[in-house]
């Protein structure tokens, strides 16, 4: 089992990563495999708490012919009904850009598989919302890539400064340092790291 392997390999590999695996128990590395729709909730997450963004898509979805989260349904919708949902108007721009690129094989989501993790990263930034940050947690949430690190992630980076001992927000450089030695399970220890901050 790959959570197995991975525990262990960063535990023989990373002390700090040995301490924290022994206090996080277990958890699911489920994956979204529905990508479109993915990517269309990341959007609709962006600056919001999981609780409001968990409410704010269940209206959303109730908006869609037979709730179905597909471009087709996503575009019919009038934009006022999206905004009344909850949703800013950037937002909406955002998720009606994903759904037009998508119907439009500007993204091809069936060659993901095909591709390297920087690959997929710089075809999703082509759509209007999407950086590179909301890209690594698709490859990491959705695609269940193993060795995705966000150094661009607020969280991880506080794990890293708390866990590792340092007196200022760790540099990139000083990151790197740290994560390197994890692949190939960059994903994993990322998971361990959230999942610590939590306790």
């Amino acid at each position: 089992m790959v959570q197995n392997e991975a525990k262990s390999y960063l535990k023989s590999k990373d002390k700090v990563l040995a301490v924290l695996l022994e206090k996080v128990a277990d958890f699911d590395l489920s994956i979204q495999r529905n990508y479109y729709e993915s990517l269309a909730e990341s959007i609709v997450s962006q600056q919001l708490s999981v609780k409001a963004a968990d409410t704010i898509w269940k209206r959303f979805i109730l908006l869609l012919p037979d709730q179905k989260v597909i471009p087709e349904n996503v575009l019919a919708i009038d934009n006022q009904k999206i905004r009344d949902a909850g949703i800013s108007w950037s937002k909406i721009s955002y998720i009606k850009d994903l759904s037009q690129k998508t119907l439009d094989s500007h993204i091809i989501f069936e060659e993901f598989e095909n591709m390297s993790d920087e690959e997929i990263i710089n075809e999703l930034i082509k759509v209007k919302g999407i950086g590179r940050w909301t890209a690594e947690m698709f490859l990491m949430f959705a695609m269940g890539r193993p060795d995705v690190f966000s150094y661009g992630d607020l969280g991880l980076r506080r794990a890293l400064q708390r866990f590792y001992d340092f007196d200022h927000e760790p540099t990139v450089e000083e990151m790197e340092k740290i994560v390197s030695v994890w692949s190939p399970y960059k994903t994993y220890a990322s998971r361990v790291l959230w999942r610590a901050l939590e306790l």
